[in-house]
Parts: structure tokens; sequence; C-alpha cells
């Protein structure tokens, strides 16, 4: 396992802004607004002198307030503390010391582990002589700006006298990236969760109670799996402004940085306007998919039709998410959760395979052959064809067809390739290059 520094500190310090400048990406929310982080946002950051160390950004840590979201907030950095080698403990150097950051030093301080203060936004005028206040919480401090990247050598030198000497093994292993998405209040979190057998989100009925994307790691089938669970996606014009906005951004980046995306439905509502969308963008961005049914405990045992229903909706509704498999299941109860990850490993195979270029030519020959493409006096020939790409399948097709073959018949030849190698779940692109006869 790596070595982990947990990011903790009340609302509104820079608690993001230092996880991105660590992680050297933009992963977590930034934005003015307090309690944009809810969750632990996990990532990699690499050390000075080599090796990798794990970083968790948290919600801002609120002790005393009984209010929902932020006690599961608390809770979620206490876990985060506990499996914490180092805390660094964030402060405003602008504001000064506030009873705030004392009571967070003192639930910090309970937690056992190393502190560091990391008294931000010192490059303000005000924040020269604020870094001084927090000596008095008695932790080394260290003045910086994580906005500008200013003192974070100086943090990683107090933070390395706390982790363990890099290791070799510490580079990152080959790993399979799997985003959960969906639109909001289906159960993705819940989804995480039971996949991860302890609360690794936040779970309430409030939806949109996630707004960070979260990374998290984990091993199944010798596999290294980086699961990532969304903030809700809503259609163009149901977001509001602020936080809201920038956390369908971040879904949406997720689904990009993803090789396999879980497109996590409800079971009570069917496929709406909003999974279909959704189910778009996964699309639109090449990225392999696996649909999961939540809350199918809902449905009466024995209500197969109701299933089978389900997944005509899933064909009719997701026609672009060709060949994609479909799984049963309650986050709640785990019925039907062993069947997922399983699944998502063959969409992972499936979005990375590579044809060889003679298997690939004998399969899209025969399916020429049997019903050429319409080229009015002269059929159109099919001259050869080779995958020119992997993550998702691309083919490059060499044809006498002046004009780029009609959709239908792409989609023809996409389901020949589907029928004769394991593509369920990837998306196929077809690139087509027109080559003349010579005359004479």
């Amino acid at each position: 396992m790596l070595p982990t520094i947990a990011i903790v500190g009340r609302p509104n310090v820079g608690k993001s802004t230092l996880f991105n400048r660590l992680a050297r990406a933009r992963k977590a929310l930034a934005h003015n607004l307090p309690g944009v982080t809810r969750d632990r946002v996990a990532g990699e950051a690499r050390r000075p002198d080599g090796g990798v160390v794990n970083i968790v950004d948290t919600g801002g840590f609120e002790l005393n307030s009984e209010e929902l979201i932020p006690s599961l907030i608390r809770g979620q950095v206490f876990v985060a503390l506990q499996a914490a080698d180092v805390v660094v403990l964030v402060v405003d150097a602008a504001v000064g010391l506030t009873p705030a950051d004392q009571e967070v030093a003192a639930g910090v301080r309970r937690a056992g582990k190393p502190i560091v203060v990391a008294a931000n936004k010192s490059d303000r005028r005000a924040g020269e002589l604020g870094a001084n206040e927090f000596a008095a919480l008695g932790f080394e401090v260290v003045s910086l700006s994580a906005e500008h990247g200013r003192g974070i050598g100086e943090l990683w030198d107090a933070v390395e006298r706390f982790l363990p000497p890099p290791e070799e093994t510490d580079a990152a292993a080959p790993e399979l990236a799997v985003a959960i998405v969906g639109r909001p209040n289906v159960g993705k979190s819940s989804l995480l969760n039971r996949l991860l057998g302890e609360e690794r989100v936040l779970v309430s009925e409030v939806p949109g109670t996630t707004r960070d994307a979260v990374d998290t790691l984990l091993v199944f089938k010798e596999r290294l799996i980086r699961l990532v669970d969304t903030a809700g996606i809503r259609r163009r014009g149901r977001t509001e402004t602020g936080p809201e906005v920038l956390s369908v951004v971040m879904a949406r980046k997720a689904i990009e940085r993803a090789d396999v995306c879980v497109v996590a439905l409800d079971a009570g509502d069917g496929i709406t306007a909003q999974d279909s969308h959704v189910a778009g963008l996964v699309n639109e961005a090449g990225r392999a998919a696996v649909v999961a049914i939540n809350k199918a405990d809902l449905i009466a045992a024995g209500e197969a039709r109701t299933r089978a229903e389900l997944s005509e909706q899933v064909v009719d509704r997701l026609k672009f998410l060709k060949g994609t498999p479909v799984v049963f299941l309650s986050a709640q109860t785990g019925a039907g959760v062993g069947e997922l990850l399983p699944s998502v490993l063959t969409v992972g195979e499936a979005f990375r395979i590579r044809i060889t270029t003679g298997e690939l030519n004998r399969v899209l020959r025969a399916a020429w052959e049997r019903q050429p493409p319409p080229g009015g006096r002269r059929p159109h020939r099919l001259y050869y064809a080779t995958q020119t790409g992997s993550a998702p399948p691309r083919f490059t097709l060499f044809t006498s067809a002046s004009q780029e073959l009609h959709f239908s018949y792409q989609r023809y030849l996409e389901n020949a390739l589907r029928a004769a190698f394991p593509l369920a779940g990837a998306p196929l692109r077809f690139i087509m290059r027109v080559r003349h006869e010579r005359s004479g």
C-alpha cells in the first residue's frame, strides 16, 4: 500500500486547491463557496525524491454541527484520519487563527497521527502576519500559497519526515479506470459503498449530495480498478449555477478519463430522457459501458416480464450503447452486485482488444460480399482493413467508395465484428479511406 497524506481543515481554507497542486491535476473541485467538497477525494502525488504517495482531500470539518451534511462529512474526515500516515491541517493565514481552526486541531489531535499545519494564502498581505499565530496549535507550521505553488517544497520537506522511504515498487500498476455515472439520486454512491464494503462516500436521501468525482482503488481478480463515483448529471437547463455546474463538468471529465463507465439507472423509473442524455455522453466520449439497473429489489419476485421490459428499453432508448451488458442489482441489499465487476472486466478487455489484420479482413470481407453497400452502376469494393487503435477500438477501411458509407451500413459492419469477436460494451469507430483503382 502507498503511504497516505490526509488533507483536513475547516471549510473554505483551500484544501482542494492544495490537493490539486500536489496531485498536479484538477481532480477536486475548488470554489469560493464553503462546503463544495463533501466526500473524500483520493489521488496520487509524486514525491520530490521519487516514489508515489496517496493523498486524500476531505470536506470542510465542522466539529460541533449536528446538521446532516456536516455530520456526514465529519464521519468521512475521521475515516480518512485513521488511514493516514501524516495529516496536513490547512488553515487560512490571511484570516489568522480562528476558534474553528482550534476545534479542528483538537479533533485531529485525537487521531494520534503526525500533523503539519499548512498556512495557506500566505502570499497575501495579511497572510504574512497571520501565519505566525498558528504556532499556538503546537504543530510545525509551513507558510505557502496553494494557488501559486509557493512553499510547496517546504511542505514536502515537513511531510517527508513522517513517511516511509520511497520504494521502487511504488510505481503505479496498470489499472482499469471505472466511472459510475448517472442522473441524480439513482444510487451511485450506495453502489460504490457496496462494492467497497464501507461507507466510502456520502449517502443520503438528499439529491446531489455527491459533488466531487471520488477515486478509490480496489483489487479484483488481480486487476487494479480505480472506481470513480461522480455527481449526478442533469441535462443542460436543469443545472443550477455555481458548484453544481462545476460538479457536472467534473463528472464529464471523469467519463473522459475512464476506460469503462457503469451507467446507473433506477429500476423504478425505467429509462428516462436524462438517462439517455448520460449514456449519450458516454458514447460521445468513446468509453466502454455496462448498464447497472439499481433498485431491482423493488421489482416483485417472479416479475421476469418487468426485467425483460427494462432490458428492451435499454436496447430501444440507449441504441448507441450497442451490445452493452445489463446487470440487475440492488445496492441496498447487495443482490446482483457480484455480477457487476466481472462484467466491467469483460468490457474493459473489449475496450482494449487488438484484432489481427488477417482475422479482421476475413470477417469484414465476408460481410461485404454477403451484402455490398449500394454503389450505383459499379459496386464498391473493400480493398483492405486494419485496426489503427484501441481504447476504443478503431478500424480504417480502404474502399473504392468516393463518399462516406451510410451510417446504417457501418452499423451492419459493426454487427458483423461484434458477432465474430468479444466486443460487447465497447464502442467501435470506423475511418473510411478512398483508394482509387488504377485505369488501364
